[in-house]
């Protein structure tokens, strides 16, 4: 379910703007809020870029979003999802106007994305007594692999597994609830949450190495040129200002997950 707050900016724009902030002419407004508003795609399903609840989100993609309105001089919305599939579904629905998503040729159709401002690493999760040693091992006859439907690690495996079966479950929560619940061989997805299941349940394991890296961008719908010009400069900007070390790293996460 889909849930937007409007959050208007009481603080100065100063508290989120960074030095040399970027004066938009009036097609980069209309590219990113045609509404007056920014409003923000944020994904709950992925726990290094967002955090809390659907009326309260917070972290590094939360203050992102509050940093672009603040240099917009408009005020923000936060459009909240339970995964990533749902955001990148509704791109031509007309209901946000930015995303935080990962870069995916797919996704690429309908979303202009930026540079990435996070790298993650996509990680296996397995069963402690498995045979399955290596991410090379995964793909064999008979291995189930639960996703969650959509997710940047679904799209990727849809194209990289010739011989496992991808168990698409509706978020990446649930896939992991569904591998320990139905006993599949593997689940994969965001190294983080999957690292920390693993040690509270000491009947799984992580496969070392990852399968994939995620590479996590700003992107808005496609056909808005003058905003995605000012959007990819946003971001390079907030990767050298130390922008996006700081919202990783207030919000209890790895700042070396910042892309360089």
């Amino acid at each position: 379910r889909v849930r937007a707050a409007l959050l208007l900016l009481l603080l100065p724009a100063a508290a989120y703007a960074e030095p040399n902030a970027m004066a938009p002419d009036p097609k980069v407004l209309h590219d990113l809020a045609p509404t007056g508003t920014l409003r923000a795609a944020i994904n709950l399903g992925n726990p290094v870029l967002a955090q809390g609840g659907a009326d309260s989100p917070a972290g590094v993609s939360v203050d992102l979003a509050r940093a672009l309105a603040a240099r917009l001089g408009v005020p923000v919305a936060f459009v909240t999802f339970p995964g990533a599939g749902a955001v990148s579904g509704s791109a031509g629905s007309g209901i946000w106007d930015i995303c935080f998503l990962a870069i995916d040729p797919k996704r690429a159709e309908g979303i202009a994305f930026t540079e990435p401002y996070v790298l993650i690493a996509g990680r296996y999760l397995v069963q402690a007594a498995s045979p399955i040693r290596s991410p090379e091992d995964v793909d064999r006859d008979g291995v189930r692999v639960s996703v969650g439907r959509g997710s940047a690690y679904d799209l990727f495996l849809s194209r990289a597994l010739r011989r496992a079966t991808l168990v698409r479950a509706p978020t990446s929560t649930a896939a992991v609830t569904a591998f320990a619940r139905d006993g599949l061989e593997v689940a994969a997805g965001v190294e983080q949450p999957l690292a920390a299941y693993a040690v509270t349940h000491p009947e799984v394991r992580l496969l070392p190495g990852r399968f994939m890296a995620i590479p996590q961008a700003m992107g808005m719908p496609v056909g808005r040129p003058a905003g995605a010009a000012y959007l990819a400069d946003f971001v390079a900007q907030a990767k050298r200002d130390g922008l996006v070390r700081r919202g990783l790293e207030a919000s209890g996460q790895d700042p070396d997950l910042a892309a360089p």
